[in-house]
């Protein structure tokens, strides 16, 4: 067993030394999200505009083909009236699976997959990068601070950056982004020992966001730091749709242990009072 241990050990420490070479650290922003802490909720009016967001901009390439569109009008989600979730099931064609005839969408069904190659879909994107606030230790860090999946996204989205010094030309195809830590790094990047020595990395997605790109109905500005706010709380919220009932949950769940343990403990003390006896001083 210890042998065991041992060997997975090393092998962790390899994968993470291999990690490190391929790309720098990644330089996250610790974003203050409404649905964060045990008491937080998702903002509707924000899921909303990350849904148009994801709509106008993401579902080019990405997709969402474990998200019902029906959900959209689910409490705590988006909640579109029902009217409006069908108009925008409509704009997606659907291939029927009983007759194999293309067709419009309809509520019932789940959001395409990615339309590129490649392209990995963000149903899960923000549970699968949820490692800025844990999932290590107690996990009282993500209680209070959240997963940090959403962090992630937002900093992808944010961290676009000229290429540095060490590599004026950058890589071929490649975008130089300092969040992004597993992409290919240049040798003129590394040290003699192979290890990175600029944050991030090159990721093959160029820069998706621009200033004014989407026009939301609330007036909002739409800066490249909003969107990805709005999109990144909205991609949380397709991972983790039941987010806010698990937190509700939880916390009847804790105020009912304590109620009952100290029950319990008024009742052991009843019950001994007369075996114990009062303690001598």
């Amino acid at each position: 067993m210890f042998r065991k241990i041992a060997l997975t050990a090393s092998a962790l420490a390899i994968s993470a030394s291999a990690a490190m070479a391929a790309g720098g650290h990644a330089e996250l922003t610790d974003y203050a999200f409404a649905h964060e802490g045990p008491f937080g909720k998702f903002d509707q009016f924000q899921l909303q505009r990350g849904l148009q967001v994801y709509t106008e901009v993401c579902a080019a390439c990405h997709g969402l083909k474990y998200v019902p569109i029906r959900t959209l009008s689910d409490e705590g989600g988006p909640q579109l009236p029902e009217d409006q979730v069908r108009a925008y099931a409509t704009q997606f064609t659907v291939t029927d699976e009983e007759t194999g005839e293309d067709r419009e969408g309809k509520p019932t069904d789940h959001f395409p997959v990615s339309g590129m190659e490649g392209a990995p879909d963000l149903s899960m994107m923000a549970k699968a990068r949820a490692g800025f606030h844990g999932p290590y230790g107690t996990g009282l860090s993500q209680l209070f601070n959240g997963m940090g999946g959403p962090e992630y996204i937002y900093s992808i989205l944010t961290h676009y950056e000229e290429n540095p010094e060490c590599a004026p030309d950058g890589i071929d195809g490649f975008y130089y982004n300092t969040s992004f830590p597993n992409g290919g790094v240049p040798d003129s990047c590394k040290d003699e020992h192979g290890v990175s020595t600029v944050p991030g990395s090159w990721i093959a997605m160029p820069p998706p966001l621009a200033d004014d790109q989407v026009t939301y109905a609330d007036g909002t500005a739409a800066t490249v730091s909003q969107m990805s706010a709005d999109v990144s709380s909205f991609l949380m919220w397709a991972a983790e749709p039941k987010l806010m009932g698990r937190k509700e949950a939880g916390f009847k769940a804790v105020v009912f242990l304590i109620i009952l343990g100290s029950l319990l403990y008024l009742t052991n003390k009843r019950i001994w009072a007369g075996v114990k006896g009062k303690k001598v001083a």
